[in-house]
Formats: structure tokens, C-alpha cells, sequence
């Protein structure tokens, strides 16, 4: 697993020892994802929840993301690793808790993260209930913001939400589908000014 592109280009990340720790997002995905961004992670503040290696918030930094917060109990370590091998942990903080918990105590300030990945262990219903979360949260996701989840390809029940809106599905393979939300509001807007 490495970056692919930005100011730690090709730097090869550290990976946990044994899958049951994460399972890290393939490099195809993660390239195909952020073509699909584009130059929209530039100065966006990043949210990495469910981090794993740090991989999604690392090259979200390495292609000109603002700052990022990485949330994971279980790797906190290795992230902390992975920044300074990348050299870029000056723009992070590595949060090793619940990522509920500080999903909720996030959300309570303002934190307003602009962009937010979400790429939990598959198939435990982990990405609704912080989708859901995040649906209820008031300070959590700024107002332009992008929600970004990756889940299993068969994980198709996307729970009711109030205020985000489904803007973009794309699957890849039999294993993996990756789903971008914003919210509801600021989607009805842009399509009033179009």
C-alpha cells in the first residue's frame, strides 16, 4: 500500500500484521476515489474514522487537505507511524477511541470537517450508525462537506436519513462499493444556482 500521488508520492505505508486488524482500501479504489474528488481535497479539513492504516486520510493530506483527524482504537500506533513516514504528521492528530464517542464530542463543537471518510470493517453495521450519526450531528460536517463511505458490495441498506443525500454510488468488483453524501440543503441549493 502506498501514496499515490502529492507531496509523499510513492511513499510505501505500514500495514498491521494479520487482516483482522484492517482491511485496507485496495490501491485501485483509492486511486478511483480520488479522481473522483479531484481537486476538491485541497484545504478541506479531514475527518478518518474507522482509520485502519491512516491510508484515506494520508493521501487526502499528500494532495493538499487543510489538516486531518485520524479516529481508531485498535491502530492508533501505526497511523502515528504511517504520519511520520509520509511526513506529514505536523497537519494531523490521531485520536485512539470510539469512534462514536468522538464522532459525538466532535460533533457537540464545531468542528466542521469538510470531508469525512468512513471505511469501517464490513458487514457489522458499523457505516449506518456513524452515517446515521453524523445525519443528527450539527457541527460535524460543514455545510459544502463530503461523506465518503466505503462498505461491501452487497451492503445496499442505506439507513432513512434527514439531512444527507446519496449523490454518488460507484462498485468495484464483487467486494467493495464506495458511496458519497452531502447534505440535502447544500445539493437542493446547487441545483437552484445551476
Amino acid at each position: 500500500m502506498r501514496i499515490i500521488t502529492g507531496s509523499a508520492r510513492g511513499c510505501r505505508l505500514k500495514t498491521p500484521k494479520g487482516a483482522e486488524v484492517t482491511r485496507p482500501t485496495a490501491d485501485r479504489v483509492k486511486e478511483s476515489l480520488f479522481n473522483i474528488l479531484g481537486n476538491m481535497v485541497v484545504g478541506r479539513k479531514v475527518l478518518d474514522i474507522f482509520a485502519g492504516t491512516g491510508n484515506l486520510g494520508l493521501e487526502a493530506l499528500s494532495r493538499g487537505a487543510q489538516s486531518a483527524v485520524f479516529v481508531d482504537k485498535a491502530t492508533a500506533k501505526l497511523i502515528e507511524e504511517n504520519l511520520r513516514l509520509t511526513r506529514l504528521a505536523e497537519k494531523a492528530r490521531v485520536c485512539s477511541c470510539d469512534v462514536f464517542a468522538e464522532l459525538a464530542r466532535q460533533g457537540a463543537g464545531s468542528a466542521e470537517f469538510s470531508l469525512i471518510f468512513c471505511d469501517p470493517p464490513y458487514h457489522k453495521g458499523l457505516w449506518q450508525q456513524a452515517l446515521r450519526q453524523i445525519d443528527q450531528s450539527e457541527g460535524l460536517l460543514a455545510e459544502n462537506g463530503i461523506l465518503v463511505v466505503e462498505h461491501g458490495a452487497d451492503e445496499n441498506d442505506v439507513p432513512e436519513l434527514k439531512r444527507l443525500l446519496l449523490v454518488h454510488n460507484r462498485r468495484y468488483g464483487h467486494t467493495t462499493q464506495i458511496s458519497f453524501f452531502q447534505w440535502r440543503s447544500y445539493v437542493d441549493a446547487e441545483e437552484e444556482d445551476a
